[in-house]
């Protein structure tokens, strides 16, 4: 199996900064799009950043021009960085890995467990 281990959440002041981690680890023979998705109470979840493994990037307008995704294929790991944070980006954020993985392999989806990020006075 693949698991996803997720951290930096917390509480930030409006305008601050907080960057996310998350390291897949387990049965992987390959990796493709790494992405985070953030779920508020009461809505759907929804994408906030994606990298495909070739390195495009996509974000919804929400967040583009103060989020960045990037990820490091050594080590398994994405990373969103995230600033200008304004009340709204309040929520569960989510690691997302569609990887080949486990045995026998299979290629589908893998989620982090989430962390919370709460921005606020």
């Amino acid at each position: 199996q693949v698991q996803l281990v997720e951290s930096g959440g917390g509480l930030v002041q409006p305008g601050g900064s907080l960057r996310l981690s998350c390291t897949a680890s387990g049965t992987i023979f390959s990796i493709y799009a790494m992405g985070w998705y953030r779920q508020a109470p009461g809505k759907q979840r929804e994408l906030v950043a994606a990298v495909t493994d070739g390195g495009s990037t996509t974000y919804p307008d929400s967040v583009k021009g103060r989020f960045t995704i990037s990820r490091d294929n050594a080590k398994n790991a994405v990373y969103l960085h995230m600033n200008s944070l304004k009340p709204e980006d309040t929520a569960v954020y989510y690691c997302n890995v569609d990887a080949l993985g486990g045995w026998p392999p299979v290629r589908r989806d893998y989620w982090g467990q989430g962390t919370q990020v709460t921005v606020s006075v």
